[in-house]
């Protein structure tokens, strides 16, 4: 059985937030498979914007139960990327 933050945990945990994103934002001319996990998802990767980005963590709390404060210096970083963002949210629910 892997754990959450076993290597296939997390790659299964990039795929769903892939299409998370593309739903919540509502990327109709996109698939999961087109997003880098590695790509930043702010300005020059993906090009999400401040609104965005608080559209994906609302998403990211009612399906996951994963908090995040927008007075959180680690923001920047948990957002960087789709690899960040699953990362933050196994190492979270495993607490």
């Amino acid at each position: 059985m892997a754990t959450e933050t076993s290597p296939e945990a997390i790659a299964a945990l990039e795929l769903e937030l892939k299409a998370l994103i593309i739903e919540s934002l509502m990327l109709q001319d996109m698939t999961p498979e087109e997003i880098d996990s590695e790509a930043p998802l702010l300005v020059d990767g993906l090009g999400l914007d401040s609104i965005d980005v608080l559209e994906l963590a609302m998403a990211i709390q009612k399906r996951y139960g994963v908090k995040t404060r927008a007075d959180d210096a680690q923001n920047r970083q948990i957002f960087a990327s789709v690899a960040n963002l699953a990362r933050h949210i196994a190492e979270s629910r495993a607490v």
